[in-house]
């Protein structure tokens, strides 16, 4: 019994030191931010730290990784519908909004990462935003050639769909400020989702076929 309660709070310390990296890498980067600023935000002892993650580097990565597997989860609506572009595309940008409203600190992760040139993850990024890109470009070209949607270049539209998207947590100070708030609701997330979802489908969807006039 003393043995599973040692691996549960194992566990849990676990956990919290990678929660409270993330929150600290996602405010300072990953150079503002040392094993000690860790673990006193934690409320543990540095040598405690290093026995779960012996290096800053190894406890970002894993900071990442998690990001990643989250980020990733909310990518696979259009491979859902392979047959419904529109609710497809519907689905896809309330989830990457909803990404956004949920999981502030796992985009700005990411994001500073990404602004400095990726030096520490490019290879994991690489190996798995890259395909699952690809994936999605694959389902816009399927549904070009069935004449589902217009032809689009999907490496630009889903470039556009990250932005629109993500700047609701990279950004949200300045949106803030924008519209006058402490900060975002869930109006205004519903706003976004409204104008994002209408200019995208507007974009990418063909125009319905007018009958044509009685000779």
């Amino acid at each position: 019994m003393r043995s599973v309660k040692v691996s549960v709070a194992r566990e849990k310390l676990e956990q919290d030191i990678l929660a409270v990296a993330k929150r600290l890498f996602a405010q300072r980067g990953y150079g503002g931010v040392s094993l000690d600023h860790i673990a006193k935000a934690v409320g543990a002892s540095k040598q405690n730290l290093l026995y779960y993650f012996p290096s800053k580097e190894e406890l970002y990565r894993r900071v990442l990784h998690g990001v990643l597997d989250v980020w990733l989860s909310y990518m696979d609506a259009l491979s859902q519908r392979p047959d419904d572009p529109e609710q497809a595309i519907r689905e896809y940008i309330a989830g990457k909004l909803r990404f956004s409203r949920e999981h502030p600190d796992d985009s700005r992760v990411y994001a500073n990462e990404v602004i400095s040139g990726a030096p520490i993850f490019a290879t994991e990024i690489a190996e798995r935003v890259i395909p699952a890109l690809q994936a999605d470009v694959a389902i816009f070209n399927r549904w070009a050639e069935r004449g589902l949607c217009r032809q689009v270049d999907g490496r630009h539209l889903m470039v556009l769909l990250w932005a629109s998207t993500q700047v609701y947590a990279d950004w949200s100070s300045q949106i803030s400020l924008v519209l006058g708030k402490k900060e975002l609701g869930d109006d205004d997330f519903a706003a976004a989702e409204a104008l994002i979802v209408d200019m995208v489908l507007r974009t990418v969807l063909l125009a319905p076929q007018r009958p044509e006039a009685p000779v």
